[in-house]
């Protein structure tokens, strides 16, 4: 396990993520921010309403820092196996573009419960 991998997410809730990852960046009321940068300062902010990581970033100590910042500020995260994947969820991403990690920023009312039942599984997974 890479050194910013905090636990372990079931394959399925997996698919829940990139699929809600996508549904916000198709959304027109949805923001994301992508990128470690991006993410970083969002997350520092306090600004990010959940932050979602690739398992696969290498080197891990790319994202080593965000599971601490997110922790600090309440922010919940959770990982996919991916980044090659998560990129290609992202409306608007050149096909073939990954992306490590991404801050969702806002989502819309449609979105709400899908959001929450992802933000329910960070928790459960953080405190386990």
């Amino acid at each position: 396990m890479s050194v910013h991998i905090a636990f372990e997410t079931p394959e399925d809730k997996q698919q829940d993520v990139y699929d809600l990852v996508r549904d916000i960046s198709k959304d027109p009321d949805g923001r994301l921010k992508k990128g470690s940068n991006e993410v970083t300062k969002a997350a520092e902010r306090g600004v990010a309403k959940m932050v979602i990581m690739a398992e696969d970033v290498n080197p891990g100590e790319l994202l080593a820092h965000i599971p601490m910042i997110c922790n600090e500020k309440e922010i919940p995260f959770i990982y996919v196996a991916n980044q090659a994947e998560l990129g290609k969820q992202i409306w608007g991403l050149e096909t073939g573009r990954s992306c490590a990690s991404v801050a969702i920023m806002e989502h819309g009312n449609n979105l709400d419960s899908q959001f929450k039942g992802i933000k329910e599984v960070c928790t459960e997974l953080s405190s386990a």
